[in-house]
């Protein structure tokens, strides 16, 4: 999971939810067929996802999109730890393993897919790392949660949920695969 306030909570009763597993997956399938809508089907799509949850996400909408089109969609995980421009400023965390599908990206059509859109910074950092990796065709953007409060001119292409927040507010994805739970909860005090 990147920093984009959407940190790690003891309780699951802290704050409010703000979609629920039904939630989740009526977003991911929505997201699905408008990669296929505007990708004019799977063909040279390729899904990478930021981990933790992004890398998830990935795969419950290549799930999705197989089911449509009948054919798998290749999925990787980009890690952009190294990459960050807030390293100093973020606790030491390792960095997780990027693993790019066979075939490459070169000439893909690249979907970054991450669970909350934020400050734009982890998404400069994915370019950043994908830079090193080969050069697709063409990059879009997915995410489950939009919450605001870009720092960099970034936008999403496919958005489950438009979250307005105050900074003062975090985002918290839970997934099944990785929580135990599927849930997006916001807490904290607006301003």
């Amino acid at each position: 999971m990147t920093t984009q306030q959407s940190d790690s909570v003891d309780s699951p009763d802290e704050g409010r939810v703000v979609l629920d597993p039904a939630d989740i997956t009526r977003a991911l399938t929505r997201i699905s067929h408008e990669i296929l809508e505007r990708n004019k089907g799977a063909g040279d799509l390729v899904l990478l996802g930021i981990p933790t949850r992004g890398v998830q996400l990935a795969h419950r909408i290549a799930e999705r999109i197989a089911a449509v089109e009948g054919m798998d969609v290749p999925v990787g995980a980009l890690d952009i730890t190294m990459y960050r421009d807030d390293l100093r400023q973020q606790p030491t965390r390792g960095p997780a393993p990027t693993q790019i599908p066979e075939g490459g990206i070169d000439g893909k059509t690249v979907v970054l897919v991450d669970d909350v859109l934020y400050s734009g910074r982890s998404v400069r950092a994915a370019l950043d790392a994908m830079n090193d990796l080969g050069r697709p065709a063409v990059v879009r953007l997915a995410v489950l949660v939009d919450r605001g409060h870009r720092e960099l001119p970034i936008r999403a292409d496919h958005v489950g949920k438009n979250l307005p927040s105050s900074r003062s507010e975090r985002v918290m994805v839970r997934l099944a695969e990785v929580d135990g739970y599927d849930e997006v909860r916001i807490a904290g005090r607006p301003q």
